[in-house]
Protein backbone atom coordinates (compact mmCIF):
# COMPACT_ATOMS: atom_id res chain seq x y z
CA UNK A 1 0.00 0.00 0.00
CA UNK A 2 1.57 3.26 -1.17
CA UNK A 3 0.72 6.44 0.72
CA UNK A 4 1.26 10.01 -0.43
CA UNK A 5 0.75 13.33 1.31
CA UNK A 6 -2.01 15.00 -0.68
CA UNK A 7 -1.78 18.80 -0.66
CA UNK A 8 -5.48 18.99 -1.44
CA UNK A 9 -6.53 17.24 1.78
CA UNK A 10 -3.43 18.14 3.83
CA UNK A 11 -3.00 14.53 4.92
CA UNK A 12 -1.32 11.29 3.98
CA UNK A 13 -3.60 9.03 1.94
CA UNK A 14 -3.50 5.56 0.44
CA UNK A 15 -2.86 5.83 -3.29
CA UNK A 16 -5.67 4.30 -5.32
CA UNK A 17 -5.42 4.95 -9.07
CA UNK A 18 -8.50 5.75 -11.13
CA UNK A 19 -7.75 2.81 -13.43
CA UNK A 20 -6.24 -0.22 -11.71
CA UNK A 21 -2.55 -0.65 -12.48
CA UNK A 22 -2.30 2.61 -14.45
CA UNK A 23 -1.24 6.09 -13.36
CA UNK A 24 -1.79 9.40 -15.13
CA UNK A 25 0.98 11.74 -13.98
CA UNK A 26 1.36 15.42 -14.88
CA UNK A 27 4.40 17.41 -13.79
CA UNK A 28 4.96 21.12 -14.35
CA UNK A 29 7.96 21.46 -16.64
CA UNK A 30 10.38 24.32 -17.25
CA UNK A 31 9.66 27.82 -18.46
CA UNK A 32 12.25 27.93 -21.21
CA UNK A 33 13.66 31.45 -21.04
CA UNK A 34 16.91 30.44 -19.29
CA UNK A 35 18.83 27.37 -18.13
CA UNK A 36 17.04 25.41 -15.42
CA UNK A 37 18.80 25.88 -12.06
CA UNK A 38 19.45 23.28 -9.37
CA UNK A 39 16.36 24.37 -7.45
CA UNK A 40 14.26 23.41 -10.47
CA UNK A 41 16.02 20.07 -10.62
CA UNK A 42 15.23 19.40 -6.98
CA UNK A 43 11.59 19.21 -8.12
CA UNK A 44 12.34 17.26 -11.28
CA UNK A 45 14.37 14.69 -9.30
CA UNK A 46 11.54 14.30 -6.77
CA UNK A 47 9.16 13.62 -9.66
CA UNK A 48 11.64 11.13 -11.11
CA UNK A 49 11.74 9.34 -7.75
CA UNK A 50 7.94 9.24 -7.62
CA UNK A 51 7.75 7.80 -11.12
CA UNK A 52 10.47 5.20 -10.44
CA UNK A 53 8.70 4.04 -7.26
CA UNK A 54 5.40 3.68 -9.10
CA UNK A 55 7.10 1.71 -11.87
CA UNK A 56 9.00 -0.46 -9.37
CA UNK A 57 5.76 -1.45 -7.69
CA UNK A 58 4.15 -2.55 -10.92
CA UNK A 59 2.22 0.48 -12.16
CA UNK A 60 2.18 1.62 -15.77
CA UNK A 61 2.77 5.38 -15.79
CA UNK A 62 1.70 7.82 -18.47
CA UNK A 63 3.85 10.85 -17.68
CA UNK A 64 3.23 14.26 -19.23
CA UNK A 65 5.56 17.21 -18.62
CA UNK A 66 4.71 20.53 -20.25
CA UNK A 67 7.13 23.03 -21.75
CA UNK A 68 6.10 26.64 -21.07
CA UNK A 69 7.35 28.37 -24.20
CA UNK A 70 5.14 31.47 -24.12
CA UNK A 71 4.65 33.73 -21.12
CA UNK A 72 5.89 37.09 -19.85
CA UNK A 73 9.41 35.79 -19.17
CA UNK A 74 10.00 34.12 -22.53
CA UNK A 75 8.71 37.18 -24.41
CA UNK A 76 10.84 39.54 -22.30
CA UNK A 77 13.95 37.42 -22.96
CA UNK A 78 13.28 37.36 -26.72
CA UNK A 79 12.81 41.14 -26.76
CA UNK A 80 15.98 41.69 -24.72
CA UNK A 81 18.07 39.56 -27.06
CA UNK A 82 16.20 40.82 -30.17
CA UNK A 83 15.45 37.29 -31.30
CA UNK A 84 12.39 35.33 -32.35
CA UNK A 85 10.52 33.70 -29.48
CA UNK A 86 11.05 30.14 -30.75
CA UNK A 87 14.79 30.75 -31.15
CA UNK A 88 15.00 31.47 -27.43
CA UNK A 89 12.65 28.71 -26.30
CA UNK A 90 14.14 26.01 -28.54
CA UNK A 91 17.63 26.77 -27.18
CA UNK A 92 16.60 26.37 -23.55
CA UNK A 93 14.30 23.41 -24.21
CA UNK A 94 17.21 21.55 -25.78
CA UNK A 95 19.43 22.45 -22.81
CA UNK A 96 16.80 21.17 -20.36
CA UNK A 97 16.36 17.87 -22.19
CA UNK A 98 20.14 17.42 -22.23
CA UNK A 99 20.37 18.05 -18.48
CA UNK A 100 17.64 15.55 -17.57
CA UNK A 101 19.33 12.91 -19.70
CA UNK A 102 22.68 13.50 -17.94
CA UNK A 103 20.94 13.36 -14.55
CA UNK A 104 19.37 10.03 -15.57
CA UNK A 105 15.87 11.38 -15.11
CA UNK A 106 13.42 9.11 -16.91
CA UNK A 107 11.93 10.83 -19.92
CA UNK A 108 8.25 11.74 -19.94
CA UNK A 109 5.93 10.11 -22.46
CA UNK A 110 4.91 13.53 -23.75
CA UNK A 111 6.46 17.01 -23.66
CA UNK A 112 3.68 19.27 -24.99
CA UNK A 113 4.65 22.85 -25.77
CA UNK A 114 2.19 25.58 -24.89
CA UNK A 115 2.44 27.19 -28.33
CA UNK A 116 1.22 23.97 -29.95
CA UNK A 117 -2.02 23.88 -27.93
CA UNK A 118 -3.41 27.41 -27.95
CA UNK A 119 -6.59 26.25 -29.69
CA UNK A 120 -7.39 23.90 -26.77
CA UNK A 121 -6.81 26.79 -24.36
CA UNK A 122 -9.20 29.02 -26.29
CA UNK A 123 -11.85 26.28 -26.21
CA UNK A 124 -11.52 25.94 -22.44
CA UNK A 125 -11.79 29.72 -21.99
CA UNK A 126 -14.92 29.79 -24.15
CA UNK A 127 -16.54 27.20 -21.89
CA UNK A 128 -15.66 29.24 -18.80
CA UNK A 129 -17.17 32.38 -20.35
CA UNK A 130 -20.34 30.50 -21.32
CA UNK A 131 -20.69 29.20 -17.76
CA UNK A 132 -20.19 32.71 -16.33
CA UNK A 133 -16.95 31.73 -14.58
CA UNK A 134 -15.00 34.19 -16.72
CA UNK A 135 -15.50 37.63 -18.22
CA UNK A 136 -14.03 39.72 -20.99
CA UNK A 137 -12.43 43.04 -20.03
CA UNK A 138 -12.61 46.22 -22.13
CA UNK A 139 -9.29 45.55 -23.86
CA UNK A 140 -10.20 41.98 -24.88
CA UNK A 141 -8.44 40.15 -22.04
CA UNK A 142 -10.34 37.37 -20.27
CA UNK A 143 -10.33 36.77 -16.51
CA UNK A 144 -11.48 33.99 -14.25
CA UNK A 145 -14.04 35.28 -11.75
CA UNK A 146 -12.87 33.89 -8.41
CA UNK A 147 -16.01 35.00 -6.58
CA UNK A 148 -18.02 32.51 -8.70
CA UNK A 149 -16.03 29.51 -7.45
CA UNK A 150 -16.72 28.93 -3.77
CA UNK A 151 -13.96 26.32 -3.32
CA UNK A 152 -11.19 28.65 -4.47
CA UNK A 153 -8.23 28.50 -2.06
CA UNK A 154 -8.73 24.94 -0.80
CA UNK A 155 -5.39 23.72 -2.16
CA UNK A 156 -3.57 26.17 0.11
CA UNK A 157 -6.30 26.50 2.74
CA UNK A 158 -7.15 30.14 2.00
CA UNK A 159 -10.48 31.89 2.23
CA UNK A 160 -11.71 34.19 -0.52
CA UNK A 161 -11.48 37.13 1.86
CA UNK A 162 -7.72 36.70 2.35
CA UNK A 163 -6.61 35.89 -1.21
CA UNK A 164 -4.30 38.39 -2.80
CA UNK A 165 -2.55 37.53 -6.04
CA UNK A 166 0.39 39.92 -6.16
CA UNK A 167 1.17 38.96 -9.76
CA UNK A 168 -2.11 40.46 -10.89
CA UNK A 169 -1.54 43.75 -9.10
CA UNK A 170 1.14 44.60 -11.66
CA UNK A 171 -1.04 43.75 -14.67
CA UNK A 172 -2.57 46.74 -16.39
CA UNK A 173 -5.92 45.16 -17.08
CA UNK A 174 -9.50 46.06 -16.27
CA UNK A 175 -10.31 43.67 -13.43
CA UNK A 176 -13.62 43.26 -11.65
CA UNK A 177 -11.66 42.05 -8.62
CA UNK A 178 -7.94 42.35 -7.87
CA UNK A 179 -7.79 38.60 -7.17
CA UNK A 180 -9.16 37.54 -10.57
CA UNK A 181 -6.52 35.96 -12.78
CA UNK A 182 -5.88 36.15 -16.49
CA UNK A 183 -7.01 33.35 -18.78
CA UNK A 184 -6.22 35.36 -21.90
CA UNK A 185 -4.04 38.47 -22.21
CA UNK A 186 -4.82 40.94 -24.97
CA UNK A 187 -1.95 41.87 -27.25
CA UNK A 188 0.36 44.62 -26.04
CA UNK A 189 3.08 46.48 -27.88
CA UNK A 190 5.84 44.68 -25.98
CA UNK A 191 4.45 41.31 -27.13
CA UNK A 192 5.65 42.10 -30.64
CA UNK A 193 4.73 39.37 -33.09
CA UNK A 194 3.70 36.95 -30.33
CA UNK A 195 -0.07 36.65 -30.61
CA UNK A 196 -2.92 34.38 -31.66
CA UNK A 197 -6.39 35.20 -32.95
CA UNK A 198 -9.22 34.54 -30.54
CA UNK A 199 -12.94 35.38 -30.29
CA UNK A 200 -11.87 38.32 -28.09
CA UNK A 201 -9.15 39.65 -30.36
CA UNK A 202 -5.42 39.10 -30.70
CA UNK A 203 -3.55 37.99 -27.62
CA UNK A 204 -1.97 35.07 -25.83
CA UNK A 205 -2.94 32.60 -23.12
CA UNK A 206 -2.29 33.16 -19.44
CA UNK A 207 0.19 30.81 -17.81
CA UNK A 208 -2.34 28.87 -15.72
CA UNK A 209 -4.70 27.90 -18.57
CA UNK A 210 -1.78 26.36 -20.44
CA UNK A 211 -1.35 23.51 -17.95
CA UNK A 212 -5.08 22.84 -17.64
CA UNK A 213 -5.50 22.49 -21.39
CA UNK A 214 -2.41 20.36 -21.96
CA UNK A 215 -2.80 18.03 -18.96
CA UNK A 216 -6.41 17.18 -19.80
CA UNK A 217 -5.70 16.75 -23.51
CA UNK A 218 -3.08 14.08 -22.83
CA UNK A 219 -4.44 12.49 -19.63
CA UNK A 220 -8.19 13.12 -19.77
CA UNK A 221 -10.42 15.38 -17.68
CA UNK A 222 -9.76 13.35 -14.51
CA UNK A 223 -6.32 11.91 -13.76
CA UNK A 224 -4.32 10.65 -10.79
CA UNK A 225 -1.35 12.82 -9.81
CA UNK A 226 -0.24 16.41 -10.41
CA UNK A 227 3.20 17.48 -9.17
CA UNK A 228 5.33 20.56 -8.87
CA UNK A 229 7.42 22.62 -6.50
CA UNK A 230 5.82 24.20 -3.44
CA UNK A 231 6.17 27.56 -5.19
CA UNK A 232 3.71 26.33 -7.83
CA UNK A 233 1.01 25.59 -5.26
CA UNK A 234 -0.24 29.18 -5.23
CA UNK A 235 -1.29 30.81 -7.41
CA UNK A 236 -0.49 28.46 -10.30
CA UNK A 237 -1.95 25.15 -9.12
CA UNK A 238 -4.78 26.81 -7.24
CA UNK A 239 -5.79 28.58 -10.45
CA UNK A 240 -5.36 25.42 -12.51
CA UNK A 241 -7.66 23.53 -10.16
CA UNK A 242 -10.33 26.24 -10.20
CA UNK A 243 -10.53 26.73 -13.96
CA UNK A 244 -10.33 22.99 -14.68
CA UNK A 245 -13.07 21.96 -12.24
CA UNK A 246 -15.34 24.75 -13.45
CA UNK A 247 -14.85 24.12 -17.17
CA UNK A 248 -14.73 20.30 -17.14
CA UNK A 249 -17.17 19.54 -14.31
CA UNK A 250 -14.82 16.85 -12.99
CA UNK A 251 -12.54 16.52 -9.93
CA UNK A 252 -9.57 17.15 -12.30
CA UNK A 253 -6.82 15.62 -10.11
CA UNK A 254 -6.98 13.18 -7.17
CA UNK A 255 -3.53 13.68 -5.63
CA UNK A 256 -1.46 16.88 -5.56
CA UNK A 257 2.19 16.41 -4.53
CA UNK A 258 4.60 19.29 -3.92
CA UNK A 259 8.33 19.31 -3.19
CA UNK A 260 9.97 21.85 -0.89
CA UNK A 261 12.63 24.40 -1.83
CA UNK A 262 16.32 23.87 -2.29
CA UNK A 263 18.40 26.36 -0.30
CA UNK A 264 22.12 27.05 -0.60
CA UNK A 265 23.90 27.07 2.76
CA UNK A 266 20.60 27.93 4.40
CA UNK A 267 19.80 30.85 2.10
CA UNK A 268 17.49 31.27 -0.85
CA UNK A 269 19.35 30.75 -4.10
CA UNK A 270 19.88 34.08 -5.86
CA UNK A 271 22.19 35.51 -8.49
CA UNK A 272 22.64 38.60 -6.30
CA UNK A 273 23.96 36.40 -3.47
CA UNK A 274 26.33 34.64 -5.87
CA UNK A 275 24.91 31.26 -4.83
CA UNK A 276 22.96 30.50 -8.01
CA UNK A 277 23.94 27.30 -9.81
CA UNK A 278 22.94 25.46 -12.94
CA UNK A 279 23.93 21.84 -13.52
CA UNK A 280 27.01 22.67 -15.59
CA UNK A 281 28.30 24.87 -12.73
CA UNK A 282 28.32 21.84 -10.42
CA UNK A 283 30.17 19.71 -12.95
CA UNK A 284 32.83 22.41 -13.27
CA UNK A 285 33.23 22.32 -9.47
CA UNK A 286 33.93 18.59 -9.47
CA UNK A 287 30.46 17.16 -8.82
CA UNK A 288 29.25 14.15 -10.73
CA UNK A 289 25.60 13.92 -11.77
CA UNK A 290 25.21 11.10 -9.23
CA UNK A 291 26.60 13.34 -6.47
CA UNK A 292 23.86 15.90 -7.03
CA UNK A 293 21.17 13.22 -7.25
CA UNK A 294 22.33 11.77 -3.93
CA UNK A 295 22.27 15.13 -2.12
CA UNK A 296 18.75 15.88 -3.35
CA UNK A 297 17.33 12.44 -2.60
CA UNK A 298 18.92 12.25 0.85
CA UNK A 299 16.26 14.71 2.05
CA UNK A 300 12.54 13.98 2.15
CA UNK A 301 10.80 15.69 -0.76
CA UNK A 302 8.60 17.69 1.64
CA UNK A 303 11.64 19.00 3.52
CA UNK A 304 14.03 21.68 2.33
CA UNK A 305 17.29 20.48 0.77
CA UNK A 306 20.23 22.49 2.06
CA UNK A 307 22.78 22.38 -0.75
CA UNK A 308 26.41 23.35 -0.34
CA UNK A 309 29.50 22.91 -2.47
CA UNK A 310 31.06 21.42 0.68
CA UNK A 311 28.59 18.51 0.48
CA UNK A 312 30.43 17.18 -2.57
CA UNK A 313 32.75 15.05 -0.40
CA UNK A 314 29.79 13.67 1.59
CA UNK A 315 28.06 12.58 -1.62
CA UNK A 316 31.19 11.10 -3.14
CA UNK A 317 31.92 9.13 0.04
CA UNK A 318 28.39 7.66 0.08
CA UNK A 319 28.53 6.69 -3.58
CA UNK A 320 31.98 5.17 -3.08
CA UNK A 321 30.56 2.96 -0.29
CA UNK A 322 27.85 1.75 -2.66
CA UNK A 323 30.35 0.98 -5.42
CA UNK A 324 32.69 -0.81 -2.99
CA UNK A 325 30.06 -3.10 -1.46
CA UNK A 326 28.81 -4.02 -4.91
CA UNK A 327 32.33 -4.96 -5.99
CA UNK A 328 33.05 -6.89 -2.79
CA UNK A 329 29.92 -9.01 -3.29
CA UNK A 330 30.78 -9.59 -6.96
CA UNK A 331 34.28 -10.69 -5.98
CA UNK A 332 32.66 -13.50 -3.96
CA UNK A 333 29.78 -14.52 -6.26
CA UNK A 334 30.47 -13.08 -9.75
CA UNK A 335 26.72 -12.45 -10.09
CA UNK A 336 23.64 -11.27 -8.24
CA UNK A 337 20.45 -13.23 -7.66
CA UNK A 338 16.96 -11.89 -8.33
CA UNK A 339 16.28 -12.51 -4.65
CA UNK A 340 16.79 -9.50 -2.40
CA UNK A 341 18.16 -9.23 1.14
CA UNK A 342 15.70 -9.21 4.01
CA UNK A 343 16.26 -5.48 4.54
CA UNK A 344 14.70 -4.81 1.13
CA UNK A 345 11.23 -5.17 2.66
CA UNK A 346 11.92 -2.39 5.16
CA UNK A 347 13.52 -0.30 2.41
CA UNK A 348 10.43 -0.66 0.22
CA UNK A 349 8.08 0.04 3.12
CA UNK A 350 9.85 3.36 3.70
CA UNK A 351 9.51 4.33 0.04
CA UNK A 352 5.83 3.40 0.06
CA UNK A 353 5.34 5.69 3.06
CA UNK A 354 5.27 8.98 1.14
CA UNK A 355 8.66 8.40 -0.52
CA UNK A 356 10.66 8.46 2.72
CA UNK A 357 14.14 8.46 1.17
CA UNK A 358 16.02 9.42 4.38
CA UNK A 359 14.65 6.32 6.11
CA UNK A 360 15.26 4.14 3.04
CA UNK A 361 18.86 5.30 2.79
CA UNK A 362 19.41 4.73 6.52
CA UNK A 363 18.17 1.14 6.12
CA UNK A 364 20.34 0.64 3.06
CA UNK A 365 23.56 1.97 4.60
CA UNK A 366 23.00 -0.06 7.76
CA UNK A 367 22.80 -3.12 5.50
CA UNK A 368 26.06 -1.99 3.83
CA UNK A 369 27.75 -1.71 7.24
CA UNK A 370 26.59 -5.16 8.39
CA UNK A 371 27.46 -6.77 5.07
CA UNK A 372 30.97 -5.31 5.16
CA UNK A 373 31.41 -6.70 8.66
CA UNK A 374 30.38 -10.18 7.52
CA UNK A 375 32.74 -10.05 4.56
CA UNK A 376 35.59 -8.85 6.77
CA UNK A 377 34.94 -11.78 9.12
CA UNK A 378 34.76 -14.15 6.12
CA UNK A 379 31.21 -15.12 7.10
CA UNK A 380 29.69 -14.52 3.66
CA UNK A 381 29.14 -17.52 1.39
CA UNK A 382 28.83 -17.34 -2.37
CA UNK A 383 25.06 -17.84 -2.13
CA UNK A 384 24.76 -15.13 0.52
CA UNK A 385 26.76 -12.74 -1.65
CA UNK A 386 24.37 -13.34 -4.55
CA UNK A 387 21.36 -12.23 -2.50
CA UNK A 388 23.04 -9.74 -0.18
CA UNK A 389 21.93 -11.66 2.90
Amino acid sequence: MIKFYNSLTQKKEEFVPIQKGNVGLYTCGPTVYDYSHIGNFRTFLFEDLLKRVLLAFGYKVHHVMNITDVDDKTIKKANHEKKELNEITNKYTDAFLKDIKLLRILEANDYPKATDHVSEMIQMIEVLIDKKFAYISKDGSVFFKISKYSDYGRLVNLSNSTILNEEQLSDEYDLENVNDFALWKSHKKEDGKVSWDSPWGKGRPGWHIECSAMSTKFLGVHFDIHCGGVDNKFPHHENELAQSVCSLESPFVNYWLHSEFLTVEGKKMSKSLNNYYIISDLIEKGFSYEDFRFIVLSAHYRSKVNFSIKRKDEAKSAIKRIEEIRQRLLDISNEFSNNLPNEANDFNDALMDDLDTPKSLAIFFNWVRLTNQNIDQKNTSEEEAKTGN
